[in-house]
């Protein structure tokens, strides 16, 4: 009687109310970007310098437009913005760029 009892008893109390706490959900960053035009017949590697050392963001083939998402740069940040060739020949290079949301950039 006393194992019914008891058993019971752990039911009623499982079943009881329960603290929940609620939060929102973490704040995102905001997400900088490039709208890059590659008027090349070649591919370009293309990178992002922030001060330390190039981030490669992405291969863009030639005579294309892209979306190039840039993970880890905040709106505001001073960048240079680099493209270079995958057949090694000169690249392009464009300094003292601040990153919004969306950064046009062209080459040639």
């Amino acid at each position: 009687m006393r194992t019914a009892f008891a058993a019971m008893l752990l039911f009623v109390a499982a079943c009881g109310p329960r603290q929940v706490e609620v939060r929102s959900a973490p704040t995102q960053q905001t997400e900088t970007a490039i709208h890059f035009t590659n008027n090349l017949s070649k591919a370009v590697n293309v990178y992002v310098n922030a001060g330390e050392s190039d981030l490669f963001v992405r291969q863009v083939a030639g005579n294309t437009t892209a979306h190039l998402a840039v993970p880890g740069i905040s709106p505001g940040t001073r960048v240079t913005l680099k493209a270079r060739p995958v057949d090694g020949s000169s690249g392009y290079e464009r300094s003292g760029i601040t990153m919004t949301d969306m950064t046009e950039w062209r080459i040639p």
